[in-house]
């Protein structure tokens, strides 16, 4: 079962959270593989997506927003986008777009940033906007200060992190066919004991990074977990081997209906609204063409077929149609 370990560091501006998942990835992996017009995701791909998931779930987790996390990766390679997304309530859904085959060897730059215009992007989509509000949104290129390319999802996440809340953060991610796990160690922008002190001035957190010795300290720690270990090792074993000699503070995981889960927001109600949006014309040629209109959400795969019957209605005022009878004429 798919699971989310949250702890601190006890007296240290220190916290971390350990994700993994299982059930909800090998979900989300086989409603990919059985959709007969894509199949499975390339080994790559599928790796690249897992760590998003794994990443989302510990960033949705690491803030307290009432709304959707997306993670996005885009840019000029044969992937042309990637995409998690994680609710406020952990129910995650991911999926890849491609333009081109992707070899079973491409690395990150190969798939998304093979001329330098990779992005990555985090958006904060609030459940209930206000009138005029527009979603929060992140960018950063996948490439370092000195503009050389970045070869992993961590290193972007991490410096994403430390340029936009000035926060040393380290983060472990891996993925395989069964297990999309992350390990996220962060410098809290709190001081005090148990965590608990005042808030620092956003100038003095500044003035932190790198600089407090117990951050850096659970941070090489962390750094020494291996992929092979964050997927294979379960929770206990891998925050018993790297902080054995800290005091750790930890929260009942989460898991099950409370925990980490595959959750597609896909309805009919949803995508009928998107042919309303498309226009009647556009729906009325896809009618003529191919008889009704099919639409498969990417997310999850389940189809929404759409007849003649069922566009008209779309376009149709409610007032002017025929009230609904109960009974058989």
């Amino acid at each position: 079962m798919s699971e989310l370990h949250k702890f601190l560091f006890d007296g240290l501006p220190v916290r971390g959270m350990l994700v993994r998942l299982t059930d909800a990835w090998t979900d989300l992996l086989e409603r990919r593989a059985a959709n007969v017009d894509t199949g499975a995701y390339p080994a790559p791909v599928r790796a690249l997506l897992g760590e998003m998931a794994a990443a989302a779930v510990l960033m949705q987790s690491n803030i307290k927003f009432n709304g959707a996390l997306v993670l996005q990766v885009f840019g000029d390679g044969p992937v042309k986008l990637a995409v998690a997304e994680v609710q406020s309530d952990l129910g995650l859904r991911a999926t890849a777009t491609m333009t081109a085959s992707v070899d079973d060897t491409a690395c990150l730059s190969h798939m998304v940033n093979m001329a330098g215009g990779g992005r990555c992007a985090i958006t904060l989509d609030p459940q209930d906007r206000h009138p005029g509000q527009q979603p929060y949104q992140g960018v950063v290129p996948l490439e370092d200060a000195q503009g050389r390319k970045l070869e992993r999802l961590s290193d972007v996440l991490q410096h994403y992190m430390l340029q936009s809340e000035q926060l040393d953060t380290v983060l472990v991610l891996a993925a395989d066919d069964r297990v999309a796990a992350g390990l996220l160690i962060q410098r809290m922008p709190l001081k005090g004991e148990g965590n608990l002190g005042a808030a620092l001035s956003h100038s003095d957190n500044e003035d932190q990074i790198g600089r407090n010795e117990d951050y850096n300290r659970i941070a090489h720690l962390a750094s020494s977990l291996t992929q092979e270990e964050l997927l294979t090792l379960d929770a206990d074993t891998i925050l018993h081997r790297l902080f054995w000699e800290e005091k750790l503070l930890r929260f009942e995981p989460l898991q099950g209906p409370e925990g980490p889960r595959f959750a597609c927001r896909c309805s009919r109600e949803r995508v009928g609204r998107m042919l309303q949006n498309l226009g009647a014309a556009e729906a009325e040629d896809i009618l003529a063409e191919r008889g009704s209109i099919d639409v498969a959400c990417e997310f999850c795969g389940q189809h929404y077929p759409f007849d003649a019957v069922d566009a008209a209605r779309l376009f149709t005022a409610p007032e002017t149609q025929p009230p609904v009878s109960s009974k058989v004429q």
